[in-house]
């Protein structure tokens, strides 16, 4: 039920506004005279899933979040990639207050922002296939662990994309293993599919998986990486330092990455 819901409440503080749900964790933030751009790290980070799509195709085709936050992501999608942009969001409060607060711009032909739950959304058959790019940022007023982390959630979202498509996940928490979570991940996309970044210093990991993507070699994602902090002012060939691949249960570097 709604009612049950944590209040959302709004701070501010050197020129940034910030979601909070009740509690003094940070959900989300916005700088206020630049709210198209990406303030906090991990979710910029989020957006490494452009290293992993062709750059001609990039930022074509219909991206999906998972948990609205400040709608920063949402925001960048629609605003700056000019993507078809759905977010999904169970908390209608968040969705009023990005509207009031963070710039959320209104439904339209390029953007919808569903008030519902993820797990259905994901578990939807008409929605299956239909998703080039998600973002699944999915935490509680606590912060603690992530609201969905099934290996049948995972599988759903492995479900909503389509060919070439990439999701990338928030794992953050105090009561979160990062490794019981990139398996669950990884038995829905296979394991040479699932890679990570480092975590920031909050504990921020963010993990990538790819549905029938050919890895792309180091010159193509340097190539990538200097297109994308070009066109879009995102610190992409820092991410290339940071990505790790999955080898279950050990987590490895990449090879021959170049540097950044």
């Amino acid at each position: 039920m709604t009612s049950a819901l944590p209040e959302v409440t709004i701070s501010e503080a050197d020129g940034v506004r910030y979601l909070h749900l009740g509690t003094p964790w940070i959900q989300g933030a916005m700088r206020i005279d630049a709210p198209l751009a990406i303030e906090l790290e991990y979710v910029q980070r989020m957006m490494a899933w452009l290293l992993f799509r062709d750059e001609q195709i990039a930022a074509r085709g219909h991206a999906v979040q998972l948990g609205l936050g400040a709608a920063a992501i949402t925001r960048f999608c629609h605003g700056r990639l000019r993507m078809r942009t759905t977010a999904v969001e169970l908390n209608p409060q968040v969705i009023a207050a990005c509207r009031r607060w963070f710039r959320l711009p209104d439904d339209s032909s390029r953007l919808r922002v569903i008030a519902g739950d993820a797990a259905r959304f994901a578990a939807a058959p008409e929605h299956h296939g239909t998703v080039d790019a998600l973002m699944v940022d999915l935490y509680d007023h606590e912060a603690a662990s992530p609201v969905l982390d099934s290996a049948d959630f995972y599988g759903d979202c492995r479900d909503l994309l389509a060919d070439g498509g990439v999701m990338s996940v928030n794992l953050f928490g105090r009561n979160a293993s990062l490794e019981r979570s990139i398996d669950r991940i990884a038995s829905a996309f296979g394991t040479g599919s699932v890679l990570h970044l480092k975590p920031t210093r909050e504990g921020n990991t963010i993990v990538i998986a790819m549905k029938q993507v050919t890895p792309a070699p180091a010159e193509v994602l340097a190539r990538r990486a200097e297109n994308i902090e070009t066109r879009w002012k995102l610190p992409a060939r820092k991410w290339l330092r940071m990505i790790r691949a999955c080898r279950s249960p050990v987590l490895q570097p990449l090879p021959a990455l170049p540097p950044a």
